[in-house]
């Protein structure tokens, strides 16, 4: 088999090493390199070959994919951030401004659940209407049954009680992992954000840095805020300012004042431009608009948030 590198390709259709032709020849089967799709080989001898003369161009292009890839996914909050009552974002800190319910692991925003208070119904689940757990048996036999029904957020809770041996569950970390990389295989953005978190720290487990970044990543490009705004500080940290602006403007214009902060500062130190802290500023604003309803402002007012997870208690985090 020949294996001599050509100069240049004149189609696309040709291997772009030994030179045959694709087209119309059903005896050369040609395939894509995987990691950048800029050429095609017709055998594995032929990638081999050309391996040293495409490396460079193949890493640049790979590089250049998945970083489109990643700051163009994940621009829209996810699921779990929505009140299912009202279908309004809830505002960043989820935890301040909303409860998780353990009977469905849904987040109803303080508004809606002040809303169904003074309506004069008990103090029932807004949403599905269960009554509170009233000691931690019921409240995990609650998490329990939706951990059955393979609810991605009750096995991502249930991870957290592992991690802090709550509700009279062992504390095991190594379970917890288990638990929570599950969540993450059935999708939930957060379960990634914790794993994110816990291997750049080394928070449970060894170290890892380059992991803590892919995990953190995963989460970004499903809609996590947190995890997008968190993407941009290892990056500042790490003096790669474009890529760090680029990361807090999406996570800016997702409603986190934290991330607008980001572009404030690095726009002081010469490091973004008044035009990206100007577009994050315009994002941000509108989003927090969006976020608010009568109700919601009403709760704020009341305080009727800070009562509500001083009685049921809470399970958000972000």
């Amino acid at each position: 088999m020949s294996c001599i590198p050509i100069a240049a390709a004149e189609s696309a259709e040709v291997c772009a090493n030994c030179g045959k032709d694709g087209n119309g020849n059903t005896t050369v089967k040609l395939k894509n390199c995987t990691a950048c799709y800029l050429v095609k080989y017709c055998s594995v001898d032929c990638q081999k070959s050309h391996r040293k003369q495409h490396k460079k161009a193949c890493k640049e292009r790979a590089a250049a994919l998945k970083d489109e890839k990643l700051y163009s996914q994940g621009h829209e909050r996810a699921g779990v951030d929505f009140c299912p009552i009202c279908l309004l974002a809830i505002p960043f800190l989820v935890a301040e401004h909303a409860n998780m319910r353990e009977c469905c692991m849904k987040a109803v925003c303080n508004g809606c659940s002040l809303a169904v208070l003074q309506q004069g119904l008990d103090d029932s689940c807004p949403f599905c209407r269960t009554k509170p757990p009233q000691n931690d048996d019921e409240a995990l036999d609650m998490v329990m049954k939706r951990v059955a029904a393979r609810d991605p957020e009750a096995i991502r809770h249930l991870g957290d009680l592992h991690l802090n041996g709550a509700y009279g569950l062992e504390e095991s970390k190594s379970r917890a992992f288990e638990l929570l990389t599950e969540a993450a295989e059935l999708g939930s953005s957060r379960a990634l954000l914790k794993m994110g978190m816990a291997y750049y720290n080394g928070w449970g487990v060894a170290q890892d840095k380059a992991k803590g970044i892919r995990y953190s990543e995963a989460a970004a490009m499903r809609g996590c805020a947190e995890s997008r705004h968190l993407l941009g500080t290892f990056e500042e940290d790490n003096g790669k300012f474009d890529r760090a602006v680029r990361h807090f403007m999406i996570s800016a214009k997702m409603g986190r004042k934290d991330s607008l902060d980001g572009i404030k500062e690095m726009f002081a130190k010469g490091h973004a431009t008044k035009k990206q802290y100007a577009e994050a500023l315009k994002g941000y604003q509108d989003t927090v608009e969006e976020m608010k309803s009568p109700r919601r402002d009403e709760a704020v007012a009341s305080g009727y948030g800070d009562d509500l997870r001083r009685s049921q208690g809470f399970v958000l985090s972000s």
